[in-house]
C-alpha cells in the first residue's frame, strides 16, 4: 500500500518535520510505503487532465496540510484523504469550529461571531459591540478564526481594548469569546483517535492566560475522566474529524467546556509527555479503514 504525507512547502519547521518523520518511521514498520509530497508538487489540477503527473496517485493521503482545495481535488479522484477536506476546513475555523459544536448542543464557552465586513470598509459603525456585552461581560476574549498555538488570541480587558482589537482585526474572521477564569493557563488536550481518547496532558501556564506550550506553558501526563473522554469524543465527531486534539476548559465546578478542535494537532509534545506512540495509533487506524 502506498500513502502520500501532504504537507506544506512553504511551513517546514522543527515540529512539521519531526511529525512526516514520525508518521513515515511508523509506515515503515507496517510495510507501507508512505511519501513525503508537498502541496506545491501535488496540485490542484482544475481542468486539462493530470497528463503532466509523473507519479502515481496513493492508496491515501495523510493530509497535514490545511489547503482544503488539493483535499478535495484528491477526494475527487475518489482517493482517501484523512483527515477528510470537510473536518479540515472546519476545525481550521475557530467560528466554523464553534458553530459545529454549538449545533450539536456540545457545551463550550459563550461564543459570537464578529459580523463580517470587507478590509477596505472595514467597521463604519461599531453598534453590534452593544450586542456582544449584553452577552458576555468583561474580561473577555477575542480569537481569530485562523491561527496555530494560541498566537492569534487576545484577552480583552474593557471597551477601550475591545473597540481597538475590532478595529484591528477588520476584514478578518474572528470570534467574541467568554473569558473562563477558572481555566485561567490551564486546560487539557485530548488526543482522540478512531472514536477514542489514546493519549491526554494536562497544561499549565502560570505567566499566560493561555497554557499552550509554545506560550511557555508545562505539561504533566493526564488521565482523563470517563466524561472528559466522551466530551472529546463527541466534539471530535461534530467536525467530521477522524483523529484531533481536542483542548477542554475547567469551568467554575471542573466541568468541560470545549474550546477548540484541532485537525492538524502537533502531538510530538504529548508523544514526549505519555510515551503513547500516537503517530502509529493514527497510521493503524488509517489502515483499519482501509481494510
Amino acid at each position: 500500500m502506498t500513502g502520500w504525507l501532504i504537507h506544506n512547502e512553504y511551513l517546514q519547521s522543527g515540529k512539521f518535520k519531526e511529525m512526516e518523520e514520525r508518521f513515515v518511521q511508523e509506515a515503515d514498520k507496517a510495510g507501507v510505503t508512505l511519501i513525503c509530497m508537498s502541496n506545491t508538487k501535488v496540485m490542484a489540477v482544475l481542468a486539462g487532465g493530470d497528463s503532466w503527473r509523473s507519479d502515481p496517485f496513493p492508496d491515501f493521503a495523510l493530509f497535514l496540510d490545511k489547503d482544503i482545495l488539493l483535499a478535495l481535488y484528491l477526494e475527487g479522484r475518489e482517493i482517501p484523504v484523512f483527515n477528510s477536506a470537510h473536518a479540515i476546513e472546519i476545525c481550521d475555523s475557530k467560528a466554523k469550529t464553534h458553530l459545529a459544536l454549538w449545533n450539536d448542543r456540545l457545551p463550550m464557552p459563550k461564543t459570537i461571531s464578529a459580523p463580517m465586513t470587507y478590509a477596505n470598509i472595514g467597521y463604519t459603525n461599531l453598534n453590534f459591540l452593544e450586542k456582544v456585552e449584553n452577552e458576555i461581560s468583561y474580561p473577555l476574549i477575542i480569537k481569530e478564526s485562523y491561527g496555530p498555538f494560541g498566537r492569534q488570541v487576545y484577552f480583552i480587558p474593557d471597551r477601550e481594548k475591545m473597540i481597538q482589537k475590532t478595529k484591528e482585526l477588520q476584514g478578518k474572521s474572528f470570534v467574541y469569546q467568554e473569558y473562563i477564569e477558572s481555566s485561567h493557563g490551564r486546560d487539557i488536550r485530548l488526543q482522540v483517535v478512531g472514536g477514542k481518547v489514546v493519549a491526554a496532558m494536562l497544561r499549565t501556564n502560570d505567566s499566560d492566560f493561555r497554557a499552550n506550550i509554545t506560550n511557555g506553558g508545562k505539561m504533566i501526563s493526564y488521565q482523563p475522566s470517563s466524561k472528559q473522554c466522551e466530551l472529546a469524543c463527541r466534539a471530535c465527531q461534530a467536525t467530521g474529524a477522524e483523529f484531533a486534539g481536542v483542548d477542554l476548559l475547567f469551568d467554575k465546578e471542573d466541568r468541560m467546556l470545549v474550546c477548540e478542535v484541532n485537525s492538524n494537532a502537533h502531538f510530538i509534545n504529548l508523544e514526549q509527555c505519555t510515551g503513547v506512540n500516537i503517530a502509529a495509533a493514527i497510521l493503524y487506524d488509517i489502515l483499519d479503514l482501509m481494510g
